[in-house]
C-alpha cells in the first residue's frame, strides 16, 4: 500500500493539472461575472487538497492502527506538508535543541526525553553505573557476535546490494519501535519523520510551496510581456492579468493560506500538546496560529461586513418542508426545503411527508436594486478567492468552511491526549457537517458538488465510524483490525479515483471555457457538448430553482358508444306512394319558391310525410325514376298560372283556393298504424296505402 514515491508524483501532477486550469479560468477573458462564472465550474485545488489532507490527518488520532492503514496514507503525506528531507530534518533537530544521539540508541532512547511511545534502550555508549569490566565484557560480547551472525550476501547474490535490507538497526531519534503504528507518531515514523519535527516540517515545506506559487505568477507575468513586445501575442492578450497582476499574486497568498488552514490549525494545535518542547518552536507554532485563525476568520468576517452592511436582519415564523429524494437518482434520501423560499421563487408548496415549524432569520437589504454578489465587481476583486465557487445564495459559506476545519482541527491535533473525546466528537461533528453541507449545498459547480458535498463528506463520515474500532481500550485482534482498515482503504481509494477522474473532466470544461469566444472548436465531436455546457452555465448562475415541470397527462381512453338500439321501426318509403309523387311532381303547389321568397310549409310537410328517416326537413320527394316529358309538363303547368293564385290539390284532382291549401299545411299527418303482432312492423299492401292518402285528403276537407 505504501508507494510514495510512484504514487505522490502522480497525485502532484493531476493537482497541478487542476491547478493551471483553475488559474487559467481566472485571468482568461474581459468581464469580471463572466470570469467568475467559468472559474467557479472549475475543480477547486482547495477540494482536492482537502479531500487528500482528510485521508492523510485521519492516522492523527490517538488509536492503535493497522499497518495497512498507515501505508496507505504515506502515499499522501505530501499534501500536508510532510516530505522527509535529511537536512531539513537535522537542521530543525538543531532549532528544537535535540540532536540524533549515537547508533546505539534503538527506539529513540538517549539522554533526551522525548515520546517515544514505548522506546528502550537495550544498550549504550553513554551508561553510567555500569562497572567498567562488566561494560567491557559487554562489548567483547557484541563483537563476537557481530562476526559470528553477519548475514552480509553481498558475496553471495550481488542483486541485492551491500548489506541486507532486513538488518535492523538504530532508529531515529524520537521514532518508535518498528512495528507500532499507534498516534500520529506510528504513522509519521513510516515517513521518517519525528512526532516534535512534524509542525516545523510542514511549515516550512508550506513556506517553500508559497514562494513556488509567487515565483511562478511573477514569470509568468514577465513571459507574456516579452512575448507582446517581439509579438508572439496580441497586444492585448491576457490584458486583465497584466493589469492586476500585483493584485493576482495577493490573492494567491491569501487562497494558499486558506488550502493550508486546515494543516496548520492542526500541525499547531498538536504541537502545543507535545509535552516538553522547544520554547523556540512553542513561540513559531504561536505566531503561526494567531496569523492563521486571527488573519483569515478576520478577513472572512469583514467580507461578510463589506456585503451585509447595507441591510438588517429580521425573524419569521417558518416551516422546514421534508420530502423523499433520490441522491444520484440511485439512493434514497431525503429533502430540506423552507416554505417561504418556494414562495420568494413563485414556486407552488410541494408535495411533503413531513414538516416541522422554525424560527427563520432573514436578511433584507435596503436597496433591493443592488447588484447581486455575482454582479457586484468590486466585492468579486476584493473577496472573489473567497466567494467565487458558491452559489448566489450561499456565497457567505466560507465563513461556515473555516468554523468547521477549525473544530476538526481541535479534535484532530488538539485532543491526542484523549482518544474517546477525540474520536466520539470527531465522528459527531463529521455526522452533523455532512447533512448541513447536503443541505445548503453550496457549489455552483457539479463537479466540487459530487467531490466536496458528497464524496468527501461519506469518505470522512465512515472513516472516523470505523476509527471507533481501533480505541485502545478495545483491544482489537490485528486481523479484524486489518480487515476494518481495507474497508477504510478502499473507502478512501475510491474517492481518490473518482477525485482523478473529476481533474480530468474539470481539464477538459476549463479548456471549453477558454474557447468560448472561438467560433471554431476542436475536436469537433465535443461541439454539441460545449454548447450544453455553456447553457448549463447560465442556467447556474442565476441560482433560482427551476419550477417543478407539470407531471404528463395520462392518454385518455376512448369514451364508450353512448347510445344504444334496443327497437328497430320501419318508417314508410318513397315508393310506399308511388302514384301520389306523380301527381306532386304536376303540382307547382309543390314548388319550393313562392311569392314571398321561402320553403312553402306544404311542400315541407310532404318532404316530412313521404320520406321519414331518409330525406331531411323541407327537402322535396322525388321519384326514383321520371322523364323529361313529366318535368316539362310540370313547368307550362306553373308558368301558367298567376302567382296571386295559389292552386292546391283536390283528392279528386281538382282545384281550391289559397285558404284550402293553407289548412292543408296545417293538417296533422296520418300514418298507418304499426303492427304489434311482430318485432317488425309488416310493409302497407297498395289497398291501404291508397285509404292512407284518402284520409289525409279527407282531414284536409
Amino acid at each position: 500500500m505504501s508507494h510514495p514515491k510512484a504514487v505522490a508524483p502522480v497525485l502532484g501532477i493531476l493537482t497541478v493539472v487542476a491547478l493551471l486550469a483553475s488559474f487559467s479560468t481566472a485571468i482568461y477573458g474581459v468581464s469580471i461575472a463572466a470570469i467568475r462564472t467559468h472559474y467557479a465550474h472549475s475543480l477547486s485545488v482547495l477540494v482536492i487538497f482537502e479531500t487528500f489532507q482528510s485521508f492523510f490527518f485521519s492516522g492523527a488520532l490517538s488509536l492503535n492502527w493497522p499497518s495497512v492503514c498507515v501505508a496507505w496514507w504515506s502515499n499522501f503525506a505530501w499534501t500536508a506538508g510532510m516530505i522527509y528531507s535529511p537536512a531539513m530534518t537535522s537542521s530543525i533537530d538543531s532549532f528544537l535543541g535535540t540532536n540524533q544521539g549515537n547508533s546505539s540508541q534503538v527506539g529513540g532512547a538517549g539522554s533526551v526525553p522525548l515520546n517515544n511511545n514505548g522506546g528502550l534502550q537495550i544498550y549504550g555508549r553513554n551508561t553510567r553505573g555500569m562497572a567498567t569490566k562488566a561494560f567491557n565484557a559487554v562489548m567483547r560480547g557484541q563483537r563476537f557476535a557481530s562476526r559470528l551472525y553477519a548475514r552480509d550476501t553481498a558475496s553471495v547474490d550481488d542483486t541485492i546490494g551491500p548489506g541486507y535490507s532486513w538488518y535492523g538497526g538504530p532508529v531515529t531519534q524520537g521514532l518508535p519501535i518498528p512495528g507500532v503504528w499507534s498516534n500520529f507518531t506510528g504513522e509519521l515514523s513510516v515517513l521518517g519523520i519525528p512526532a516534535s519535527n512534524a509542525f516545523m516540517t510542514g511549515f516550512l515545506w508550506f513556506l517553500i510551496a508559497l514562494v513556488i506559487a509567487i515565483g511562478a505568477t511573477v514569470l509568468f507575468k514577465w513571459t507574456l510581456e516579452a512575448c507582446s513586445a517581439i509579438r508572439w501575442i496580441q497586444h492585448d492578450r491576457l490584458a486583465l492579468f497584466r493589469h492586476y497582476w500585483l493584485g493576482f499574486v495577493q490573492v494567491i497568498i491569501l487562497r494558499t493560506m486558506m488550502i493550508a488552514f486546515f494543516m496548520m490549525m492542526t500541525l499547531t494545535l498538536y504541537q502545543f500538546s507535545i509535552a516538553g518542547a522547544a520554547a523556540g518552536v512553542i513561540a513559531v507554532a504561536t505566531i503561526v496560529f494567531v496569523i492563521f485563525f486571527v488573519g483569515l476568520l478576520g478577513i472572512a468576517a469583514y467580507a461578510c461586513f463589506y456585503r451585509l452592511r447595507f441591510g438588517h436582519y429580521e425573524s419569521a415564523p417558518d416551516r422546514i418542508l421534508i420530502s423523499h429524494r433520490k441522491i444520484w437518482n440511485v439512493v434514497p434520501g431525503l429533502s430540506f426545503t423552507r416554505q417561504s423560499r418556494l414562495k420568494d421563487e413563485n414556486q407552488s408548496v410541494r408535495a411533503h411527508s413531513a414538516s416541522f415549524p422554525v424560527v427563520w432569520i432573514k436578511y433584507v437589504d435596503h436597496n433591493p436594486e443592488r447588484q447581486s454578489i455575482h454582479e457586484d465587481q468590486q466585492f468579486i476583486k476584493r473577496f472573489g478567492w473567497l466567494s467565487a465557487r458558491y452559489r448566489r445564495t450561499r456565497w457567505w459559506y466560507f465563513a461556515v468552511w473555516f468554523i468547521y476545519q477549525f473544530i476538526r482541527a481541535c479534535f484532530v491535533g488538539g485532543a491526542k491526549e484523549s482518544p474517546e473525546i477525540q474520536v466520539f466528537g470527531l465522528f459527531v461533528v463529521e455526522i452533523i457537517a455532512m447533512i448541513l453541507i447536503i443541505s445548503m449545498n453550496p457549489y455552483e459547480g457539479s463537479r466540487n458538488t459530487a467531490l466536496a458535498v458528497y464524496l468527501l463528506s461519506i469518505s470522512k463520515v465512515v472513516t472516523a465510524g470505523l476509527s471507533i474500532a481501533f480505541l485502545p481500550q478495545f483491544n482489537m485482534p490485528r486481523i479484524p483490525a486489518t480487515v476494518i482498515g481495507f474497508v477504510i482503504v478502499i473507502t478512501q481509494g475510491l474517492v481518490a479515483i473518482a477525485l482523478l477522474i473529476l481533474v480530468l473532466l474539470g481539464a477538459i470544461s476549463s479548456y471549453m471555457s477558454l474557447t468560448r469566444n472561438r467560433e471554431e472548436f476542436r475536436p469537433h465531436k465535443l461541439e454539441n457538448i460545449r454548447l450544453k455546457y455553456f447553457t448549463h452555465l447560465e442556467t447556474k448562475a442565476p441560482d433560482i430553482s427551476p419550477a417543478p415541470s407539470p407531471k404528463p397527462e395520462e392518454p385518455r381512453e376512448p369514451k364508450e358508444p353512448y347510445f344504444s338500439v334496443n327497437a328497430v321501426r320501419r318508417a314508410p318509403k318513397i315508393e310506399d306512394e308511388d302514384e301520389d309523387m306523380i301527381a306532386d311532381m304536376t303540382n307547382p303547389i309543390t314548388s319550393q319558391f313562392n311569392p314571398s321568397g321561402r320553403q312553402s310549409r306544404a311542400g315541407s310537410m310532404r318532404s316530412t310525410v313521404s320520406g321519414v328517416g331518409g330525406v331531411p326537413y323541407g327537402a322535396r320527394v322525388h321519384r326514383i325514376s321520371w322523364s323529361s316529358r313529366d318535368f316539362a309538363a310540370w313547368q307550362q303547368e306553373g308558368l301558367g298560372d298567376s302567382p296571386s293564385r295559389a292552386p292546391s290539390r283536390h283528392n279528386s284532382g281538382g282545384w281550391v283556393s289559397h285558404a284550402a291549401h293553407t289548412s292543408i299545411s296545417m293538417a296533422p299527418l296520418v300514418r298507418p298504424p304499426v303492427s304489434l303482432s311482430g318485432s317488425r312492423p309488416t310493409t302497407p299492401s297498395r289497398e291501404q296505402q291508397i285509404q292512407h292518402a284518402s284520409q289525409r285528403f279527407g282531414n284536409v276537407r
